[in-house]
């Protein structure tokens, strides 16, 4: 069977609605193959009206089994590093740049375990995420990870050379790079995991900073 590879729909009315029917285009797409293993389709969520936008790389385990982005471990890391820095997570919106989940099975097969996704099943899913950005013009990007920043910023990114830096890009007014939580939650022990936290807290309170500078829209 030939595969289907669906095209977001044009945005022509509100954030509210173009975001429900791209999600609803989404959970039909085939544009790779990483459908045919995934629970479902992960799209983005959060406020129409957000003004930051996180993006990370994937849905993990439980977001593919519950269809929502970053509601385990790395998520509820995240909530804590946004409360910490003085962010309101009901007026952001979280996304990823792959809406798959792409896993192989532990050696036992009662796991599934993360893979990260390749450079072609990003491109595939790359419409999806400049449509979301399209609808909700925010005022700052933020990237979650070496996946997402490279697939946003370009292969050559670095997230380790210039984590926490303000980045000149057409996505938005402004646009950073940072670790993905899920990486601190790798840390060897809960002092590294506190102290790359720590850090974590730091750059997201830069985009805390910014957002008082900037003016609400009308």
């Amino acid at each position: 069977m030939a595969r289907t590879t669906l095209s977001p729909p044009t945005l022509i009315s509100s954030p509210v609605s173009d975001l429900k029917s791209l999600a609803a285009a989404a959970r039909t797409c085939k544009a790779c193959d990483l459908w045919k293993n995934a629970t479902q389709t992960v799209f983005g969520e959060g406020s129409p009206d957000a003004r930051i936008v996180f993006v990370g790389e994937q849905p993990g385990d439980r977001e593919d089994l519950s269809g929502r982005p970053f509601v385990g471990p790395a998520g509820r890391l995240l909530d804590e590093a946004l409360e910490a820095a003085g962010i309101d997570r009901k007026l952001v919106y979280v996304t990823n740049a792959v809406k798959h989940f792409k896993w192989v099975p532990d050696a036992r097969g009662k796991r599934r375990i993360h893979k990260k996704p390749s450079y072609s099943e990003i491109a595939a899913c790359r419409p999806w995420l400049d449509s979301e950005l399209s609808a909700l013009k925010p005022d700052v990007l933020v990237c979650l990870g070496a996946t997402a920043a490279q697939a946003l910023l370009g292969r050559e990114f670095s997230v380790m050379r210039q984590r926490g830096r303000w980045i000149e890009s057409p996505l938005a007014r402004h646009v950073m790079a940072t670790v993905h939580p899920s990486s601190i939650l790798r840390a060897i022990d809960s002092d590294a995991r506190k102290a790359q936290k720590q850090l974590f807290v730091s750059d997201l309170a830069k985009v805390a900073q910014i957002m008082r500078r900037i003016p609400k829209a009308a």
